[in-house]
Parts: structure tokens; C-alpha cells; sequence
């Protein structure tokens, strides 16, 4: 993992490989997270905004007029969605002056060392991506890994640094996959979050 993009720390039992990979992270320019005062924190396609809850995006959009919105939290997972919530996040930061989080979620579920290891590959390479895609609109990205369950690290983030809006993105699901996981991402998120959250799907779906 790079020494500029940020981890986030937990107290859940690590693999002895995880361990060693989260003494060796250093927060980007080696400062710390002033959000949290702790050293060491693991900080294509256009998208079309499709709030899966209108409701919900109108308090969007009315908070984003109001200019409420300072710190948006990108939730990315490397896919199309993924790269579809970081357009969204970033096009809404440019125009309203906020600076975004992109937060990577490596899923430790499954403690082989090959799989987390090869998860991280992928986080990197998509904080890397969002950054770049806010450096071409002007916006400020910091990257952030977390290590856990995606929603539940995503809605802590929000708490912890006082995020006003949280982006993700949402494919087109099959019957198999709605009888097998029910609860979403995005759906556990809207629960749980005590801000907006807006919805994002990408071309296609």
C-alpha cells in the first residue's frame, strides 16, 4: 500500500499479516489526522444521479442550494458503481465548494491473507482514481482504507469526521441476488447514516 493514501484503525482481532501491514501505514506527509488526533489512521463512465429514494435526494439538493455541504464521503469499491459515486461526489464538491473522502472498505469477511492482500490492490487502485478525477475537476480528494464491514465502517467515518453528505453507488441486482442479499449497501447505509445519502448508478444499469 502507498504511504499517501490513509488507514483508518479499529480494535477488531487482525491477521498476523494485517498487523504488520497496519504498523508499516503512515499517514500522507507523515501529519496527523486532526479529525481524530491519531498517527497512523487505513486516510469512464459518467454517472447518472438516480436517488433510489426521491425524498431523500430532494433534501440533497436543498441542502447542496443551501451550501451546506463542506465534506462529502465517497464510499468506492473499484467497480463501475463505484467510479459512478465518485462523478457524482466530485461533480457535487466542484460545484459547491465541498472536499471529498474516498473511502475504500477492505472486506475482511475472509481472513486469507492472498484475498485481503489482493482487495487492497483494488482499494488503492480506486482512492487513486478518485483522486485523480478530483484533481481534474479541482476538488480536493483525500484516500482513506478501512478495514471491516462495508457499512459499518462507512457510517462510522461519517461520525467521526463530520461528513454532511455520503455517495455511493448501486448496480441493477438479479432475483437470485435480492433473495440472497436483501439488505444492500446503499440500503443499509440510508438506515444508518445520520446525513444524506445519495444513491448512484452508472451507465447501463
Amino acid at each position: 500500500m502507498s504511504a499517501d493514501v490513509e488507514a483508518e484503525t479499529d480494535d477488531r482481532p487482525r491477521t498476523a499479516s494485517e498487523a504488520t501491514r497496519a504498523e508499516n501505514v503512515t499517514p500522507a506527509g507523515g501529519e496527523t489526522d486532526p479529525d481524530t488526533d491519531t498517527h497512523g489512521d487505513v486516510p469512464p463512465k459518467r454517472a447518472r444521479t438516480t436517488a433510489v429514494d426521491p425524498v431523500a435526494f430532494d433534501s440533497v439538493e436543498k441542502r447542496a442550494l443551501d451550501g451546506l455541504f463542506e465534506r462529502v464521503l465517497v464510499v468506492t469499491d473499484g467497480q463501475a458503481t463505484g467510479r459512478a459515486a465518485v462523478d457524482a461526489g466530485v461533480d457535487l464538491a466542484a460545484a459547491h465548494g465541498a472536499t471529498v473522502d474516498a473511502l475504500y472498505v477492505v472486506d475482511t469477511t475472509e481472513h486469507w491473507d492472498v484475498v485481503v492482500e489482493r482487495r487492497e490492490r483494488t482499494g488503492e487502485a480506486a482512492v487513486e482514481e478518485a483522486a485523480a478525477r478530483g484533481e481534474r475537476a479541482g476538488v480536493d480528494v483525500e484516500k482513506w482504507f478501512r478495514y471491516g464491514t462495508a457499512h459499518e465502517e462507512a457510517l462510522d467515518f461519517a461520525a467521526v469526521h463530520g461528513v454532511d453528505l455520503i455517495v455511493v453507488g448501486s448496480a441493477r441486482r438479479t432475483g437470485l441476488d435480492r433473495l440472497v442479499n436483501p439488505e444492500t449497501l446503499p440500503v443499509r447505509l440510508q438506515r444508518g447514516a445520520d446525513v444524506p445519502v445519495l444513491v448512484v448508478g452508472a451507465d447501463g444499469d
